[in-house]
């Protein structure tokens, strides 16, 4: 965590009135901090055996390939609808301020053993829990996040529907 969390920038009523966005751009920009980021994040999970980082669009991507390069492991995006050519998996997300749905190709973990679910933060839940839906249950090793938003519960949401590891770099109480 050391020198993540100076770096990131509150946008207040973003996209909406009564949002406050964590713009993590400056974290991404900083050579130095996203490797501090992407080295800190995987340390979490080096002994774990995963072997799939599934990671959420968009900008989950940002920090899910580099640490499925890191873990050596394989890489499945999780995007949003009409993004992927083959047939799909859906599965429906609320979020703060808005609704959308993400897909994953129907064969993407036929050869997953430990899948780490990935993304950029962690607020009410709503995407990390359509993630897990899109997983094989038993595949699922833990969820990592760059930032959580604690007070929208978003960790009580997930530890509601699994008992797996949940790890946040950064937390906003």
């Amino acid at each position: 965590m050391r020198g993540i969390k100076k770096e990131i920038i509150e946008i207040r009523d973003y996209p909406i009135p009564g949002v406050g966005f964590k713009d993590l751009t400056p974290v991404w920009k900083n050579q130095e901090i996203f490797n501090i980021l992407i080295d800190e994040m995987t340390e979490i999970w080096e002994d774990s055996g995963i072997d799939t980082v599934a990671s959420i669009e968009s900008r989950g991507f940002i920090v899910g390939a580099p640490i499925a390069y890191k873990l050596n492991a394989g890489f499945v995006p999780l995007r949003k609808p009409d993004k992927l050519p083959r047939e799909v998996h859906s599965q429906p997300v609320k979020l703060e301020y808005g609704e959308t749905e993400i897909q994953v190709h129907k064969d993407a973990f036929e050869t997953s053993k430990n899948v780490l679910i990935i993304d950029d933060l962690l607020a009410t839940g709503g995407t990390a829990i359509a993630a897990f839906k899109l997983v094989p249950k038993d595949l699922v090793v833990g969820f990592g996040f760059m930032v959580e938003l604690s007070q929208l519960n978003g960790r009580k949401r997930l530890e509601k529907i699994s008992d797996v590891k949940i790890e946040s770099l950064v937390v906003y109480d």
